[in-house]
């Protein structure tokens, strides 16, 4: 009776996984870009909801409902972004409470 190695991808693939996939300092430009990223986003935000409110108040747009849902996304999105930016703090303060 002849045995046949088991032939899987992750076997033969094994080395790689104890390769990183990125160095730190390209992680940290990653992580950098989309923090930017974000951060863009949710000032567009706040500038389309101010516009659409100056819009409102000087007569030049009669649809309130666009008006408070900007509003609405705009204050969402502020929300969210402080929450990770509190998320982060907490991590990073827990970072310096390990004892090494």
């Amino acid at each position: 009776m002849e045995i046949n190695q088991i032939s899987s991808p992750f076997v033969h693939n094994s080395e790689q996984v104890n390769t990183p996939l990125k160095t730190p300092a390209q992680a940290q430009e990653s992580f950098k870009a989309a923090f930017q990223e974000a951060l863009n986003a949710v000032n567009e935000a706040q500038h389309e909801s101010q516009q659409k409110t100056q819009l409102l108040a000087t007569g030049n747009i009669e649809d309130l409902h666009e008006v408070m849902i900007a509003g609405q996304k705009a204050s969402i999105t502020l929300q969210a972004t402080v929450e990770v930016r509190n998320k982060v703090v907490e991590a990073y303060q827990e970072i310096m409470r390990m004892q090494v």
